[in-house]
């Protein structure tokens, strides 16, 4: 039957297979010329894609045995010529003072495009989860958001409705990183990328409504590692824009600066971009995720302490963001500054507090020059905005500002060793509590999850079962305890804190034994989220 239903719905190119149900309005999306698109990047770009991964392996190999990271020699020439310039803002990314993150689910369609927000990031990558029904029935609630026909009334009873084009948020896409692959679209028997399908299917269907409409198609892009990297995605915006007969530099992509070697790498990743760059964006999660995975094998010299006292203000950090803004604002681009993944609380005490941070974190980095700042909740977008009005008055951007006296070397982003703060029990139970409640939720395919007060994504659960197996793998005492890191310690708080968790410890298994599986392996997992799909359907 299943056949039959794709036969009737959906017309497929030679060679490409859709091995995922095709469920009610797929074929909206599906298109004919979605699927010719695929296949054509597939085809070209697929092989390519293969090699830069593995390109990455050969890195961390170099890394283990004594390498390091450090600005390319090569691409000096790139650096030193102060006369090339990205493209000039494109309509609706002029004015970025405040984004919203979050995942192409009905109702946060509706409300982030309501919030208030300049921008709004909707997420196929960390926020979601790639089931095949998130992958397809995303990409229908953007068409449908684009078509104004989204509106609903949910089970509780409220409605949900758009407010009037003029003020509504834009929509900037973030497809998957490089390394996932789609299983359910194969080309000539093979996988295809997540990355691509997500790019092919927005770009064919809800992209060239929002194209008409004179805003985009836009794109953030993440998890990149070099600049041939960026090429390979700048090649990929050539073929389908040449494909779709859309006009060569109409597509615009902001790149999360979310790699250790990407920090090394800015300018040649906004060159190889530069007529459909839109700037670069400062993470933080995937940024500590990345030192660990990098130099994993380093020993203390790249220990971090617990995650939340790493701050986007001890040394690593601090150049690693300045030299963002410098490398942007030096290229006519726009810098994109970190995450509040604050959610308002019933707690008058707990929102004060947490209010406070936020405030003190976008006073920072409207200071230090951002254009603006990423929210992960509608709650915040009020604060973000004032913070980044108070700074830029009725200017749309701070690009003018140029920070030449900012002077970042290597060694200060590869400082992590003066990072203050203590390994503590405390911090190793944190990690392991919102690691296995993400994951038990990811699992049922909700990739934004609120937990302990915070709007958490597949990045938290990255960087906590990094630090878990860093600090085992390293024999860490721990500052309050006194014990030391061991399999046996992880095993018994693993329970203890398994049986905190509302409901039946049973939902939390596979959970956990996903957790485990990366988190006290020998050999490190370079993403959680790649045998974590596997467990999917």
């Amino acid at each position: 039957m299943a056949s039959m239903k794709h036969e009737a719905q959906v017309s497929t190119p030679e060679g490409l297979e859709i091995t995922g149900p095709v469920l009610d309005r797929y074929e909206e999306i599906l298109t004919p010329e979605a699927l010719e698109l695929i296949a054509r990047l597939h085809r070209e770009l697929g092989g390519r894609r293969l090699e830069l991964l593995e390109a990455r392996r050969r890195r961390v190999a170099a890394l283990a045995d004594g390498a390091t990271l450090d600005f390319l020699p090569q691409t000096a020439p790139i650096r030193d010529d102060d006369g090339w310039r990205v493209a000039p803002p494109a309509p609706g990314l002029v004015d970025r003072r405040v984004e919203i993150t979050g995942p192409t689910d009905r109702k946060m369609t509706v409300n982030a495009l309501n919030s208030g927000a300049k921008v709004w990031l909707a997420d196929f990558e960390d926020a979601n989860t790639p089931r095949w029904e998130s992958v397809v029935g995303g990409q229908l609630n953007l068409l449908d958001a684009i078509n104004r026909a989204i509106d609903f009334t949910a089970e509780t009873g409220k409605t949900y409705a758009l407010k009037p084009d003029e003020e509504l948020s834009t929509i900037v896409v973030r497809p998957r990183g490089w390394h996932l692959p789609e299983k359910h679209i194969l080309v000539d028997g093979e996988r295809t990328s997540g990355s691509l399908v997500d790019f092919a299917l927005y770009l064919a269907t809800a992209g060239r409504r929002q194209l008409e409409k004179g805003l985009g198609p836009y794109f953030y892009l993440p998890k990149m590692e070099s600049h041939l990297e960026a090429r390979l995605w700048n090649d990929a915006f050539l073929l389908a824009q040449e494909f779709l007969g859309i006009p060569r530099g109409t597509i615009r992509a902001t790149v999360l600066i979310e790699t250790y070697p990407a920090a090394f790498e800015m300018e040649e990743i906004l060159y190889e971009l530069r007529e459909h760059s839109a700037g670069l964006n400062a993470g933080r999660w995937d940024f500590m995720f990345s030192v660990i995975k990098c130099f994993r094998t380093r020993g203390r010299e790249f220990l971090l302490p617990d995650r939340n006292a790493v701050t986007m203000t001890v040394p690593f950090m601090r150049g690693y963001t300045e030299l963002l803004v410098r490398t942007c604002h030096k290229r006519g681009a726009h810098a994109i500054g970190g995450m509040a993944a604050f959610i308002p609380s019933k707690d008058p005490e707990v929102n004060a507090a947490a209010f406070a941070k936020v405030r003190a974190d976008k006073e920072r980095e409207a200071g230090d020059g951002f254009d603006g700042s990423w929210v992960a909740h509608p709650g915040m977008v009020e604060l973000c905005n004032e913070v980044f009005t108070g700074v830029l008055g009725d200017r749309p951007n701070q690009l003018d500002r140029l920070r030449e006296d900012v002077h970042v070397t290597a060694a200060q982003l590869l400082d992590v060793a003066s990072t203050p703060g203590e390994v503590t029990e405390a911090g190793l139970r944190n990690n392991i509590s919102v690691g296995i409640q993400y994951l038990a939720a990811w699992l049922r395919g909700q990739g934004a999850v609120a937990i302990f007060n915070l709007m958490e994504d597949a990045a938290t659960a990255e960087i906590s079962r990094s630090q878990v197996w860093q600090w085992l793998h390293n024999d860490v005492t721990l500052a309050d305890t006194g014990h030391t890191v061991t399999r046996e310690l992880i095993d018994r708080i693993v329970e203890e804190e398994i049986a905190k968790l509302p409901g039946d410890a049973g939902a939390y298994e596979e959970a956990r034994r996903v957790f485990l599986e990366v988190a006290v392996a020998d050999e490190y997992a370079d993403f959680l989220t790649l045998p974590a799909y596997e467990h999917m359907p």
